[in-house]
C-alpha cells in the first residue's frame, strides 16, 4: 500500500468509495484491512481507493451474491408493494390535502427511508449510524407535518402504513421462496427496530413544537 497515487487513476476517499459501493465506511475499512479490496495511503495516512478496483470489487460481489438472497427478494417485492400502496391511498383525505410540493418532499423522504431500511437489514455492523440517520428522517418528516398543521395521529398514520406494508411484504416471503423462518423473523425485527426510531422521532418533534 504505497502512498504514491498514480495520476492515471481516479481516486476516491473512504467515505466516497463506501457510498459508491452502498456500504458503511466501517465495512469498507474492514474489507481494506483484510486485503479484500486494494487501497493506497496518502502522505497524511488517509486511504484512497482506485475507481477501477472499486468497479471490479462491486462486480465480483454481485456475481458472488445469490440472486435469491432474502434482502434482495424483500427489496424487489417491497418496492412493488410501495407503489401499489401509494396508488391505492392517493385519494385518502389525509393525503389529498398535500399540494404537489409537499407530495414531492414526502416522496423524497420515503425513498431515503426505503434505501436506509434496505441498508440496515443488509449491514448489521452499521447499526448506530444508520439508526441515527433514521432518527433524522423522522425529525424531518415530523417538522414537515407539523408545519402543515397535520395532527400527530395523521402524521404517524403515514409511517404506520409504510411499516405495515414492509412487514407484510417480509411476512409473505416464505410463501414465494425457500426462506428459513428464523431468517425472515430477523428481517421483520430489523425493519421494526428502524421504524421504531422513526416513529419516536416524529412524536418527539411534535412534543418540542407544542
Amino acid at each position: 500500500m504505497s502512498n504514491f497515487l498514480p495520476e492515471t487513476e481516479q481516486w476516491l476517499s473512504l467515505s466516497d468509495a463506501a457510498s459508491l459501493l452502498g456500504v458503511h465506511g466501517t465495512t469498507l475499512r474492514r474489507w481494506a484491512d483484510n486485503e479484500q479490496i486494494p487501497h493506497m495511503l496518502t502522505p497524511g495516512g488517509h486511504r484512497r481507493f482506485a475507481m477501477s478496483d472499486l468497479n471490479r470489487f462491486a462486480s465480483s460481489r454481485r456475481q458472488a451474491q445469490s440472486p435469491s438472497s432474502i434482502e434482495q427478494l424483500w427489496a424487489e417485492k417491497a418496492l412493488t408493494q410501495t407503489r401499489q400502496t401509494i396508488s391505492a391511498h392517493k385519494d385518502d383525505a389525509w393525503l389529498a390535502q398535500y399540494d404537489e410540493q409537499l407530495r414531492q418532499e414526502h416522496r423524497l423522504l420515503g425513498r431515503r427511508l426505503m434505501g436506509l431500511t434496505l441498508q440496515y437489514i443488509s449491514d448489521p455492523e452499521a447499526n448506530g449510524s444508520l439508526l441515527k440517520q433514521a432518527e433524522e428522517i423522522g425529525k424531518e418528516y415530523g417538522r414537515l407535518c407539523h408545519q402543515t398543521d397535520m395532527p400527530l395521529t395523521q402524521a404517524l398514520q403515514t409511517t404506520l402504513l409504510f411499516r405495515d406494508m414492509l412487514v407484510d411484504t417480509a411476512f409473505q416471503l416464505p410463501n414465494s421462496a425457500s426462506i428459513k423462518p428464523e431468517a425472515n423473523l430477523r428481517l421483520m425485527r430489523r425493519i421494526n427496530e428502524l421504524l421504531n426510531v422513526v416513529h419516536l422521532a416524529i412524536a418527539h418533534c411534535y412534543e418540542q413544537e407544542t
